[in-house]
Formats: structure tokens, sequence, C-alpha cells
């Protein structure tokens, strides 16, 4: 199985990525939505043609699947699946604040990380299994990734709700991503440069 990094950087080669753009449409207590220009997010990676869009990442204190695993960040998270309707905007809740530096738009990272299927809670890909950390640059991964890394800071642990239009879209990337799936992410940031 490709790595997420060497997945999302295939198609922004390809030029498949959708922007996505909008505000939460949950109802998630203690929601708080940011902007671009806050430090969780970001100016959307545009596709071939498109003017770039303005994302929004909303962080929740709820809602979002159950996290085994969700503060011990020596261990590997365990997710589940999605109980409620998916959203149809970022969402991301930060089970770990971080205390070293924040990830920047453009910033090449190093996390630690596992995707999984939003309806089913089934895992896709994890630097967890094949047993070290991941590192890329910010501008080669899917904008939703992209989105709620910006803003973290290092030592922390993110949970994030992709929705289709921040993630693989229509095409998807089969066979472990379908067409207009929604993804959850538990991200771990160990570096920034």
């Amino acid at each position: 199985m490709r790595s997420l990094a060497a997945t999302a950087l295939g198609l922004v080669a390809a030029g498949t990525l959708a922007a996505g753009c909008g505000s939460s449409g949950s109802a998630s207590g203690g929601a708080t939505t940011t902007t671009s220009g806050a430090t969780t997010t970001s100016g959307a990676t545009p596709t071939s043609g498109s003017s770039p869009a303005t994302t929004a990442i909303t962080l929740v204190t709820s809602g979002l699947p159950a996290v085994s695993n969700a503060k011990n960040m020596s261990s590997a998270p365990v997710l589940s699946a999605g109980s409620a309707p998916a959203p149809t905007t970022l969402e991301a809740e930060d089970l770990v604040v971080g205390t070293g530096t924040a990830a920047t738009d453009g910033a090449t990272v190093k996390v630690q990380y596992l995707g999984a299927n939003y309806a089913d809670g089934k895992a896709f890909d994890s630097s967890w299994s094949r047993g070290q950390p991941a590192t890329f640059p910010l501008s080669g991964v899917i904008p939703g990734f992209k989105d709620a890394i910006i803003g973290m800071k290092i030592g922390g642990r993110r949970e994030v709700v992709i929705p289709p239009a921040q993630g693989y879209g229509p095409q998807g990337q089969p066979p472990t991503i379908q067409p207009n799936e929604t993804l959850v992410f538990v991200i771990d940031l160990l570096g920034v440069q």
C-alpha cells in the first residue's frame, strides 16, 4: 500500500486535488471556527485553472469518532467508526496540545499518523504500522491533511475529519479510498522544518 505522502504527491502531480471551502455545519458543543490567517487554517491548494480557495478548520471538543490511546503519544491510536453523520467541512479536535514550534504553510513536517474511513473506522494507511514517522512537505498532501497540520505545535496530537472535497474527492484512491469517502486521521506532529 502506498503511503499518504506518496499517494497525495501522485494526486498533486496529476492535478486532481479538489480545493475545499466552507464553515462548519456541525452543532458540536464548544466548537470554535477559525478562518484563513489563523494558526489552524490556510488557503487550500488550488487545482489547475482554479483560483485559490480559503478553507476553515473547525476545532470541536466532541462529536468526532472515538480514539483509543488518544493522549498516549508513545502508542498508536485506534480509531472507531463515526457515529454521527459525516461532517461536510474540515473538523478537528486537539487530543494533545503541543508546546513546540508551530507548523506553517510551506513547511516540511515529520509526523506519525493513522488514516481511516469515517464510516467504518477501517485503517487504510498508518506510519505506525510501518514502524517509523513520515517526513514530507505540506505542499505535497491533500488539502485537508495540510490544513489540519498548519497551526499545530510540535508535541501535539490532533484528530481530523476530512470531507471528500478536501480529500480525494469523486475519484477516490482505489482500492483503499473509495470515491467521495470521508476520512479521519490522528496526526502526531514530531518536527517542523
